[in-house]
């Protein structure tokens, strides 16, 4: 350990907190180290191996008192109240230049707010988005920093050595102004649940569709791994269905209850879009689908009201190939990408983020949850066209996905005679198909709510508003 002033401390030794911590001491950075309760502390110094160039500290006035000018200071403690009351504890503690940096995954609004309070007393406040888990915080995240320029740029050295690289550059960029690294990592989790979703109806169709068991699944996601799926998630999904189960030497996967949870990010992004009028249905049915896996009991009791017709699911799919699953899965989660970059194209207008989405898609590359092979393609179609409202407007995506129709409606069509339940399959075909409809018939809804509510419509034939008494 050296006398020298620590190049930036933390606060926050959990999982993520204390593997930021050596990956920053890794290479090369002095860090100095607290978390409220003492006990952690101490067994996190214990661990320290010798030359880990740490500070263990006890105290807030400890921890910025081992810093250098401008004192810089990440939070990586649970959102919400959590984050508050360490910065009610900074407060009286911090000076003017100092920068804040919350790495937790917080409400966007929540970093406006923090944002502007300490900034009014000169404070710079950064809001980092964090993905990659444990592993990735500790070898390589994908980091999504938004804030003052000035302060990311005081914290740019630390921030692209911890980084995840990909094709040489660290999978880290400064964002825009204000919330836009959490609002970046907000969609980035919704992006997350969407594909999630879609691997795991896909899973469905492999197993309950075709008949494969768990060998012959982890072998089909680990070709498909090779291939034009390449990603993390699909990585991952290979190596679950290899797990045998310690107890009782089965495959893992068939005693994991069929339950999926969530914290909260995925219903942000869904309730968001709403707000921005943007549509991201297969965000919305994944965060629908994990709230309705937690209904088994009233499943359980639908079922057995539903009688034999209730009981006759998950049949066999004779006409379905693995192949045609695997391009099923590929057109939905381009599909999935779509809208969660629809949305980051609309918010960066509405909130002034100036977001330039070829960098969002470029560190999103490598570290994160959803790094995947497509985000090269995502990259380069917003290096030709920065401001796309939509991706289905570039035509190479566009191609690749319509390419693949046939095979998603063919796997939708296949579930639904099996009564396998593939909703967000069926929702990425039926975004499709609406995105490029010439004619939707939606014009009937226009002419309902002008009948009972008079609130106009537009004609094809004319320019201007009508309203039409209808009773008549």
């Amino acid at each position: 350990m050296n006398d020298r002033l620590c190049d930036i401390g933390l606060i926050g030794l959990g999982t993520m907190g204390s593997s930021l911590v050596l990956n920053m001491a890794d290479h090369g950075f002095k860090v100095a180290a607290f978390n409220r309760t003492a006990s952690v502390t101490e067994e996190f110094a214990a661990a320290l191996e010798p030359g880990q160039d740490v500070k263990p500290c006890y105290s807030l006035e400890e921890l910025l008192a081992s810093l250098e000018a401008p004192r810089r200071i990440m939070l990586m403690v649970d959102a919400g109240k959590a984050v508050d009351a360490v910065l009610g504890g900074l407060d009286p503690l911090l000076r003017q230049g100092d920068i804040v940096m919350d790495g937790g995954n917080s409400f966007f609004k929540d970093t406006d707010r923090r944002a502007a309070a300490l900034g009014a007393r000169g404070i710079d406040y950064l809001g980092v988005g964090i993905s990659g888990g444990e592993s990735g915080a500790r070898r390589g995240p994908s980091m999504m920093p938004g804030g003052p320029k000035q302060a990311y740029d005081a914290v740019r050295p630390v921030f692209e050595a911890i980084a995840a690289k990909a094709g040489g550059d660290p999978c880290v960029a400064h964002l825009g102004p204000g919330s836009s690294g959490h609002f970046v990592k907000m969609v980035h989790n919704g992006i997350e649940y969407g594909i999630m979703q879609l691997i795991s109806e896909a899973y469905a169709l492999l197993k309950r569709g075709i008949g494969l068991d768990n060998d012959a699944i982890a072998a089909t996601f680990a070709e498909w791994q090779a291939g034009e799926l390449e990603s993390y998630l699909v990585e991952i999904t290979a190596t679950i269905f290899k797990r045998k189960d310690d107890l009782t030497g089965a495959s893992l996967i068939d005693l994991i209850l069929g339950e999926a949870a969530q914290k909260g990010t995925g219903m942000w992004t869904s309730q968001n879009a709403m707000d921005l009028h943007v549509p991201v249905p297969n965000i919305d049915i994944a965060v629908s689908m994990r709230n309705l896996s937690g209904l088994l009991e009233q499943r359980t009791a639908a079922r057995a009201a539903a009688g034999a017709a209730g009981a006759a699911t998950g049949g066999r799919t004779p006409d379905l190939s693995v192949q045609t699953v695997r391009e099923a899965l590929y057109a939905a989660t381009i599909l999935t990408y779509i809208q969660g970059f629809a949305q980051l194209q609309q918010a960066s207008t509405a909130f002034g983020y100036d977001l330039a989405l070829h960098d969002v898609a470029s560190i999103w590359r490598g570290g994160c949850i959803i790094r995947s092979a497509l985000l090269r393609e995502f990259r380069a179609a917003f290096e030709r066209q920065p401001h796309l409202a939509n991706l289905l407007l570039d035509t190479d995506l566009s191609g690749a996905v319509t390419q693949r129709r046939p095979s998603l409606a063919a796997a939708v069509q296949a579930a639904m005679g099996a009564q396998i339940p593939v909703p967000a399959l069926m929702t990425a075909l039926s975004y499709l198909d609406v995105y490029l409809a010439e004619w939707l018939p939606t014009n009937l809804i226009q002419a309902q709510r002008d009948y009972f509510g008079a609130h106009t419509y537009r004609r094809i034939d004319r320019e201007g508003t009508f309203h039409t008494e209808w009773s008549e």
